[in-house]
This record gives C-alpha cells, structure tokens and sequence, in this order.
C-alpha cells in the first residue's frame, strides 16, 4: 500500500497538558504519523536521517516548551509531498531568541540545532501565547 498525500497534505493534532512524559508522548505521536506517511522506513540512509531530524527536532521544541512556558498545549504536524511542518504551541507570549552559550557549559543550544537542522523555523502569536514552528524538507521518495 503507497500512502499519497494530497496536494494539500495531510494534518495531525495532539493536545498537551503538563511536562511529566510529555516530550515521550510527542516523539510516539510524531514517529506514528511518519510511519502513516511511509517516511518510516526509510527508503536509504538519507531518508533515515531526516527522520532522525524531525524526532529531534520535535524533542527540541516541546522541551523548549517545558522549559521556557509551563509546557506546550499542542503539538500539529503538517505533512505535504514536498514538506513537514511541526508545530508546538504554548500559552507565554515571549518567543524564542538565541542565548549565550559557552562550549561544555549544559543550555542554550536547542536554538542552535532548529538552525542547523530545519529548512526554516519561527514563532508566531497565538492567542495570548506563540506558536513555534519548524519546517523540514520531505525524504526523497
């Protein structure tokens, strides 16, 4: 069986409360969709990395989350042929910016690895909270 995805793609949704588990439940929730979207298995070792980067890139952002605004509300992936979007979306208006960093010193990379992983990425309002997002290019097939 060969999953196509419309032209429009296809979305995923997964409400959130808390940080206990929550990071776990958003890569379960993630690594399922792309087993739906046959990114899982990857057809090569290229494939395979990509989704290696979206499962941490999903570990990332909700981590972000649990650290910076009392934890996400909801995780939304958007899978198009061409392209996946994550969503994570929290209830504090600040949004994201680099911190210092020092080599061997724990924080303030995770903004680094969105950067260095993802096509693009941002934040947007969201009622009184944001939205941070993270595109990444689709597996060729």
């Amino acid at each position: 069986m060969s999953v196509v995805l419309p032209a429009r793609g296809q979305t995923r949704r997964l409400a959130l409360y808390g940080t206990e588990g929550v990071v776990g439940r958003c890569r379960d929730f993630s690594r399922d969709a792309l087993t739906d979207w046959e990114w899982i298995p990857a057809a090569d070792e290229d494939g395979q990395a990509v989704v290696e980067d979206v499962l941490l890139l999903v570990s990332e952002v909700v981590t972000n989350a649990c650290l910076h605004a009392h934890g996400p509300r909801e995780l939304t992936l958007h899978c198009s042929p061409d392209r996946l979007r994550i969503e994570v979306t929290d209830d504090s208006p600040v949004h994201p910016r680099p911190r210092p960093f020092a080599v061997g010193v724990p924080g303030g990379h995770g903004l680094v690895v969105l950067e260095r992983l993802s096509r693009s990425w941002g934040s947007v309002p969201r009622g009184t909270g944001k939205t941070v997002w993270v595109e990444v290019a689709a597996p060729p097939r």
